[in-house]
């Protein structure tokens, strides 16, 4: 019988995210998922509350890090893996498809990652659908490109932790107008999560309350998703969602943390060698992004 992974959630509603410590019962290893670095964007100031939140239930709970996942290169907020990762230890992970991510935006921040790589920014690259252990909790992922072409979901036990490809269902999709986003492939991604067992628990990364919600929610399961998500149900058509997608995303503005996040999170939360005057700069490509 397959063991039911603990699942505990940490919400962070500056950038409506969530993060997720995942644990085997049985050995008491887990993994976190997709954790938050806050960062005030007036004063170029990072600081460590919500990842502290994460780390005192680690302690309290008497846990084992094995891995720090992340499901994608994010836009709307910084990783906080490499500060938990010193913290607490575990491999820190995502797809080896984060190359793609890196080759695009490194051109559009004038950085040599061919060097920053070579001081071995990442512990683990996964291959596609790759098999894993968290303690005895079997593990894999579905690669789930659309919204970034790095994106992968990561199947553990009975629930799957999606990333952006899906929002609550009275929510719909990710955007997918990022460089070298693409709807059509993420409608093609959210195919292969329906055909998941439908009682498979789906954990989100966001939610955005609609105006018919009053609370926050992060679980939600595959039934529920191909019966009712506004934007790819069981019965959408693959050219009408890429339209719905392609308009909606003409009118959405740049997440407000994007040029900060990316140049941060492509190096996995690592973030820039300080210059010679012993401080850290980030770049911002200005005027590129209009």
């Amino acid at each position: 019988m397959a063991i039911t992974p603990w699942i505990q959630n940490f919400f962070d509603e500056r950038t409506n995210t969530f993060s997720y410590v995942v644990t085997d019962p049985e050995t008491k290893k887990c993994a976190v998922i997709d954790s938050v670095l806050d960062y005030d964007a007036a004063s170029a100031t990072t600081y460590t509350q919500s990842a502290d939140q994460i780390l005192a239930f680690i302690r309290q709970n008497s846990l084992s890090v094995e891995w720090i996942l992340e499901t994608h290169v994010h836009a709307d907020h910084l990783t906080a893996s490499q500060y938990l990762k010193e913290k607490v230890g575990g491999k820190v992970a995502m797809s080896h498809n984060i190359k793609i991510v890196q080759d695009t935006f490194s051109q559009i921040y004038h950085l040599d990652m061919k060097s920053i790589n070579a001081q071995q920014v990442f512990d683990y690259l996964f291959q596609d659908h790759e098999v894993f252990k968290i303690g005895n909790l079997s593990a894999y992922n579905i690669p789930t490109p659309g919204h970034t072409p790095a994106c992968l979901s990561y199947v553990i036990g009975d629930a799957v932790f999606v990333g952006d490809t899906l929002f609550m269902p009275d929510y719909g999709t990710a955007r997918c107008d990022f460089p070298k986003g693409s709807a059509s492939t993420l409608f093609d991604s959210v195919q292969n999560l329906y055909q998941l067992p439908e009682q498979t628990r789906v954990f989100l990364c966001h939610d955005y309350l609609p105006e018919n919600r009053s609370e926050y929610h992060c679980e939600s399961s595959i039934q529920l998703q191909k019966q009712s998500n506004i934007h790819i149900n069981e019965n959408t058509q693959k050219q009408m969602f890429v339209d719905m997608r392609q308009r909606r995303d003409a009118s959405l503005s740049m997440p407000k943390l994007i040029l900060p996040a990316i140049q941060v999170n492509m190096c996995v939360g690592h973030f820039p060698e300080p210059e010679q005057n012993g401080i850290r700069y980030l770049k911002l490509p200005l005027n590129y992004f209009k």
